[in-house]
């Protein structure tokens, strides 16, 4: 489970974002796009930059990564490999961030500006310049697939979304395409494999041939019964698959919050998913707040990373199987410091099972007085983490 910043708060952060008006906008400030009425120039060193219609931001005047318009038929490919590989040596093969905003909301599908907004490609290119190379996206199926579960997807949220992706895998990360529902739909737990399974062959069909996409099958599975949990992931792989996608890697959750600290006694069925491609990566979340839920910034203890993921570690090992750490983050102090690293570090020397972490979480309507907000550049967790996590980069 995982906190969310409250509509009250988004609300707020985007009428001030939208009202605020100056001679000149400081870095990383909104400086132009669709109805925009604030200053269009920039403080010295900070140069208005076009994202899209809608969006012109301040960035770092020597900033150069590329942007792109959407395109569903990227021409970036690759060879899958018969087994997942790390091939970086010491690192992790992906290290980064989740990009949490189009899944805002209770409303849907809602309203773009008002109930949710998209990432925020500027500030993913300065974790790119960073070192940062994979980048998890939340999605709502409601707001993608309108109406029912294997409807025809949405062309506007579609197009909307797919903005970032194609920024960040034309700048040569990855992107994961979270659908960010629980295994619900409009708040019921989705029952029905065989829309769920159209569903995922319609997402693949739109990315088949960007092989820098991996595909998440749903966000945090909780409360059902695990053979729905099974057959949900096991439907999802099948959609893509024969959508003709079969060089991308697809992420597949478990029950309970997908928690690592219940992995091998919660989710152990989940070894029998059978990805033709050989391609499939275990999600897992894990946090370190007394009840693992991720709403505290306070750590159990300095040690309390390695040993809530110790045991899907042993799982990963025994059962051939490879993992990424979907979600983690740790409160601003130095327990919360030690216990990441050590939990990083662990991940790290076990690099041959687990192949990457991703902080919960930045966006743009997240408050920067949010603990574990790491949107650029005064989240509090970039502030006291971003130089700190930078040494775990691929």
């Amino acid at each position: 489970m995982t906190p969310r910043p409250t509509i009250v708060a988004i609300a707020s952060f985007a009428v001030l974002a939208v009202t605020f008006v100056q001679a000149q906008q400081s870095g990383y400030g909104q400086c132009g796009g669709a109805n925009w009425t604030g200053a269009t120039s920039c403080v010295s060193g900070w140069t208005c930059t076009f994202l899209n219609d809608y969006y012109s931001q301040c960035l770092p005047s020597s900033t150069t990564l590329t942007t792109s318009s959407h395109s569903t038929t990227s021409t970036t490919s690759s060879t899958a490999t018969s087994t997942p590989t790390n091939t970086n040596g010491g690192k992790l093969k992906w290290f980064g961030v989740d990009e949490s905003c189009a899944e805002f909301g209770t409303a849907m599908p809602g309203t773009w500006g008002v109930d949710y907004t998209f990432a925020n490609t500027a500030t993913i290119g300065e974790f790119i310049n960073q070192g940062f190379n994979i980048f998890r996206i939340p999605f709502a199926m409601e707001r993608m697939a309108r109406g029912s579960v294997g409807a025809t997807l949405d062309n506007a949220y579609l197009t909307n979304y797919s903005v970032a992706v194609d920024y960040i895998t034309s700048n040569g990360a990855y992107a994961v395409l979270d659908a960010h529902n629980y295994g619900r739909y409009n708040g019921n737990i989705i029952t029905d494999t065989s829309a769920f399974k159209t569903f995922w062959s319609n997402m693949a069909t739109a990315f088949k041939n960007n092989s820098k996409v991996i595909f998440d099958t749903n966000n945090e599975y909780h409360d059902m019964d695990e053979s729905l949990v099974f057959d949900l992931n096991q439907a999802a792989i099948d959609g893509i698959r024969g959508s003709g996608a079969t060089t991308q890697y697809i992420f597949a959750e478990g029950n309970s919050w997908t928690g690592a600290w219940t992995w091998n006694t919660t989710n152990d069925s989940l070894k029998n998913l059978k990805d033709p491609e050989n391609l499939l990566i275990y999600e897992m979340h894990q946090y370190l707040d007394s009840d693992g839920s991720g709403t505290s910034a306070t750590c159990v203890s300095s040690t309390i990373g390695v040993e809530r993921i110790e045991g899907a570690t042993a799982w990963l090992k025994a059962n051939g199987k490879i993992g990424v750490l979907g979600e983690y983050a740790g409160g601003p102090n130095s327990v919360c410091q030690e216990a990441v690293t050590g939990m990083l570090d662990h991940l790290t020397a076990n690099n041959d099972v687990w192949f990457g972490a991703v902080w919960w979480a930045a966006g743009p309507w997240w408050p920067s007085s949010t603990w574990s907000s790491i949107e650029p550049p005064s989240g509090q967790a970039y502030v006291y983490y971003d130089n700190i996590l930078q040494a775990y980069t691929p």
